[in-house]
């Protein structure tokens, strides 16, 4: 059965989508066979592997209202076993379709991934940059989350909520979810604000942390442009070697 990772953090900009794309394909490079479920309307994970969303028939939106089967929204990358579930602007409705329902169990109800566990290894899911239902469907499908995190105080201020809600996901809905790590991203160890943030995060979460934190760098931020993830865009670069490094240490605590 696959192992099922969330990519979480309510605030944007923070490295999210760019970290599950590169984890999931550095995975996928070892020889295990990966899904990456693109749950954010932006979509940036679709497009960040090469997928034109022109040509895309069925998304991750079809497969929540319940127009698609899950199996028939899957799309092989041209990456070595790495496959997604693409998304597009109309995931955005999603949320408000499952509101007029008004139906509590299938605004909660989780992904249908129980269709396709045997079929992958790891299922990452990258949630949108809120705390709302699709998040919340997300983090209720899933094992275990990881947060990826800026390097600046706004991103602690939001580390207590995101794990508030972690909290009460596990009383609701999803009593085995676990915090599979802290990654920060977008890191810079020349700068006292980087240090000092980085010191508050030892000092209350030390065992959370990867070990690895993942430097901002020019070729990791031009990569999505290329349609391509790091290890196949620059695979000697800094970020290919930081993205490998968290991926194995991911792999060994879930």
């Amino acid at each position: 059965m696959a192992k099922i990772v969330s990519f979480s953090n309510q605030k944007g900009g923070v490295g999210k989508t760019t970290s599950c794309v590169n984890i999931a394909a550095q995975i996928a490079n070892k020889g295990k066979k990966v899904l990456l479920i693109d749950l954010d309307p932006q979509g940036n994970a679709t497009s960040g592997l090469g997928l034109s969303k022109a040509k895309i028939k069925k998304t991750i939106y079809d497969v929540i209202i319940g127009r698609a089967d899950i199996n028939e929204a899957i799309i092989k990358t041209r990456f070595k076993n790495l496959s997604i579930i693409p998304a597009t602007i109309d995931l955005a409705g999603a949320e408000l379709e499952l509101y007029d329902l008004d139906d509590a169990e299938t605004f909660t109800e989780k992904l249908p991934t129980d269709k396709i566990s045997e079929s992958f290894d790891y299922i990452f899911i990258d949630c949108p940059p809120s705390l709302g239902m699709l998040t919340v469907k997300a983090l209720s499908t899933s094992d275990g989350v990881v947060i990826p995190m800026q390097c600046e105080f706004y991103s602690l201020e939001g580390m207590s909520q995101l794990l508030n809600t972690v909290k009460k996901i596990r009383q609701l809905y999803n009593p085995s979810l676990q915090i599979v790590g802290i990654l920060l991203t977008m890191y810079n160890g020349r700068l006292t604000l980087t240090n000092q943030v980085v010191a508050e995060l030892r000092k209350y979460y030390q065992d959370l942390l990867f070990k690895v934190p993942i430097s901002r760098t020019v070729r990791l931020s031009e990569a999505p442009s290329y349609g391509a993830p790091i290890c196949y865009h620059d695979p000697y670069g800094k970020g290919s070697l930081e993205y490998a490094a968290v991926a194995k240490e991911l792999m060994l605590r879930i």
